[in-house]
């Protein structure tokens, strides 16, 4: 079973009719959502035996949660509840499809979650990142989860999906950050997020760092290329046995303990948005490295190329399907087998 840990809100998405003539806003529509939320939900659907690790409030937009999660097959037994309202995260759509967000996270449930006694024997991997890492009292809890777990021998995977936005002390955030990566075997990224974390300088190299975790245009430079890869190579020392970097439509690369790179491209489709696309990669990977028998930092550490190829390609090809329809709506298995 591969356990995901963290948030599970509410984004509001603007309806696809723009505003009226008469100056009235589009309608903000509800969708189930969360980076952790939607891994668990994408896992599912693809077949993997998942379960979610969360608190989630018991006002309705929590108890539609958990019907989605259960009807995507997830086992819902180690969710704690609460009454404190569901956040919210209120989403912004550039033309090109990608997402930024207004979170409205104050005194809600998810921030309030506990750590859970010792997770279930059967349990081969622990997944976690975006907002729960953030937000006390509950990141504390979740760190210790992946601390604990990964002392237990248990495989664990991180995307920190940064949001800037929530990160008061961004320098504070990053060498807490550093100090999770000796308990992370497969470190997932963006470009963005890894130049963002990456820090001041190569920033500084690759211009500002603003919207959902650094510009899109500066890691796209030559110069912010260089500060990621010099950034994830010191990563990999930390701990980690791979990186997987993201990198919009233009595909991804992983980067290996060993010194190997191999980069895949995108799979070409009509993006309507990129609402959970890389909370799909995440889920896509950790299946793939499953029917690899690659859930252990060792067997991670020693998978060829031959075998990362395909792991980045199925994970390219379900990104692609989740961002040609609107919101997070990740495949399922027989989507990905036709």
């Amino acid at each position: 079973m591969i356990v995901v840990a963290g948030e599970a809100l509410i984004d509001l998405v603007p309806s696809s009719q723009g505003p009226s003539l008469d100056g009235q806003l589009p309608a903000l529509l509800p969708r189930r959502g969360g980076g952790p939320y939607n891994t668990a939900v994408a896992l599912g659907r693809l077949g993997s035996p998942t379960a979610f690790c969360s608190r989630v409030s018991t006002d309705s937009f929590g108890e539609a949660l958990l019907n989605g999660l259960r009807s995507g097959g997830v086992d819902t037994s180690l969710v704690q509840r609460g009454a404190e309202p569901t956040t919210l995260a209120v989403a912004d759509i550039s033309p090109d499809g990608s997402a930024g967000y207004g979170f409205y996270a104050d005194g809600t449930a998810d921030r309030l979650f506990t750590l859970p006694p010792e997770l279930p024997a059967a349990v081969r991997a622990l997944s976690l990142g975006t907002c729960s890492l953030v937000l006390e009292p509950g990141a504390s809890a979740y760190e210790s989860l992946l601390r604990r777990e990964a002392a237990r021998g248990v495989f664990t995977a991180l995307d920190p999906n940064v949001r800037p936005g929530l990160i008061p002390d961004p320098d504070a955030y990053r060498a807490r950050f550093r100090s999770w990566l000796p308990h992370v075997a497969l470190l997932k990224l963006s470009e963005e997020d890894a130049l963002w974390l990456a820090g001041s300088d190569a920033a500084a190299d690759g211009g500002p760092c603003s919207g959902a975790g650094g510009d899109a245009a500066d890691a796209g430079t030559d110069s912010g290329r260089s500060a990621v890869l010099a950034a994830a190579r010191e990563w990999l020392a930390a701990g980690p046995a791979a990186i997987v970097l993201t990198h919009g439509g233009a595909g991804l690369t992983v980067l290996t303990r060993d010194g190997r790179e191999l980069t895949v491209p995108g799979e070409r489709v009509a993006v309507v948005d990129t609402i959970g696309a890389g909370d799909t990669v995440n889920a896509a990977l950790l299946h793939r490295l499953d029917a690899h028998d690659a859930l252990s930092y060792a067997a991670l550490a020693t998978l060829g190329d031959k075998d990362w190829e395909d792991i980045l390609r199925f994970a390219a090809r379900a990104a692609a399907i989740t961002c040609s329809r609107a919101g997070a709506e990740p495949p399922y298995a027989t989507e990905l087998a036709a």
